[in-house]
């Protein structure tokens, strides 16, 4: 797949922490660099790279980017843990990794600063984190990606697995709360309080199936397990199970041409529906690396890999001497001033975009499982 390789080459070639080239919502609102899962996802990647490949370029390049946001005290550039927005923990997830690499006292202490969100974040009745302070009583699928695999990581290897059980419940709940029991899908989000315009005032679940949002949620499962010590072995069973029940729940609606999943995923016939990019390489990646950690027996590895290539083959192209990566939702949310009301005209509407990193970092990830496989 050299191809990947020199589109990875150009996206690193460009950016910088200051203006990495795959944080569209940055560059089109305008705005200064910040701390942000968008980031946090490529960095992730990257290190996943420098991790199979041994490239010390992917290590140093992390390395810079992640240190321009971190200072001596452990305070992050732009960060405000009093925000309480579960995005802003995910970048978090670098730092383990970057600490245990480099030894710089700064990443640990920043892992605290993160961990300190998490400390007083506020919590649904049923004990969820709120996705965020301004988005009271409300789990999103995303939230779950976002914050629970740093949860956990910092609970095994910081606080004697204190809290490993809430991190378990809150899966559990979403189980409970966010599955349609006819067919296996989650809801995007849900409302303890019934208020939102967007959810059902009797369910408090909004109204679609959203690609990416399951494709987060699957991530998150597949992530957590990853990480927790055989000492945790009923809870990652009953991860386990979830998981491979969502797996299962998704592989009716992959694309016969091109395995990947529609934008909101029941509704394939329906225009203006789409084959999505971003949540297609997320499943791609969670189907084959869970193949490989043996949450998954071998025979799901094809529906993973004919993902992957039916979007290299849909949506990787090469303009002006230079690769895009199409096909992208930049972003889809609930709520607001916008009136994200959750519709399927809403999930139409949202710009559809290139080399955007929650697009571009799962097609990496996914990249790096057929490299494992490969290396066999």
């Amino acid at each position: 797949m050299e191809i990947l390789d020199r589109y990875i080459d150009q996206l690193l070639e460009k950016s910088t922490p200051q203006a990495p080239i795959w944080n569209l919502e940055k560059i089109r609102a305008g705005k200064k660099p910040s701390w942000n899962y968008m980031d946090g996802c490529m960095i992730k990647a990257i290190l996943e790279l420098y991790h199979i490949t041994k490239n010390e370029k992917y290590l140093e390049f992390a390395d810079d980017f992640i240190d321009y946001f971190v200072k001596e005290d452990g305070s992050i550039l732009s960060y405000d843990p009093k925000e309480h927005n579960l995005d802003n923990v995910n970048a978090g997830k670098t730092l383990f990794d970057l600490y245990a690499l480099t030894g710089k006292e700064k990443y640990r202490k920043a892992i605290d600063t993160v961990y300190s969100q998490l400390k007083t974040q506020p919590r649904t009745s049923t004990g969820n984190f709120w996705h965020k302070e301004i988005y009271p009583n409300q789990i999103w699928l995303d939230g779950l990606y976002m914050a629970q695999p740093f949860y956990m990581q910092y609970e095994i290897t910081y606080n004697d697995c204190k809290n490993c059980n809430d991190s378990l419940q809150q899966f559990a709940n979403v189980y409970n709360l966010m599955r349609d029991t006819r067919n296996g899908l989650y809801y995007h989000a849900y409302d303890d309080s019934r208020q939102m315009f967007w959810c059902d005032k009797v369910t408090g679940l909004s109204a679609n199936f959203w690609l990416r949002a399951l494709g987060w949620y699957a991530m998150a499962l597949i992530d957590t397990m990853e990480i927790m010590p055989e000492s945790l072995a009923e809870g990652k069973e009953q991860l386990k199970k979830i998981y491979h029940e969502l797996i299962d729940s998704m592989l009716p609606y992959q694309d016969e041409d091109t395995g990947m999943w529609y934008q909101v995923v029941n509704r394939g016939g329906i225009k203006p529906n789409y084959l999505e990019t971003s949540g297609s390489a997320i499943f791609a990646y969670a189907i084959m690396k869970s193949v490989r950690l043996g949450f998954l027996d071998e025979s799901y590895f094809q529906y993973g890999k004919k993902a992957f290539d039916g979007i290299c083959r849909t949506y990787l192209s090469e303009e002006n001497g230079e690769l895009q990566l199409g096909g992208i939702c930049l972003v889809a949310g609930l709520g607001n001033k916008e009136m994200r009301e959750g519709t399927f005209d809403y999930y139409m509407r949202e710009p559809v975009v290139k080399n955007e990193a929650k697009g571009v970092a799962p097609l990496i990830l996914a990249y790096i499982e057929i490299m494992f496989h490969e290396g066999k």
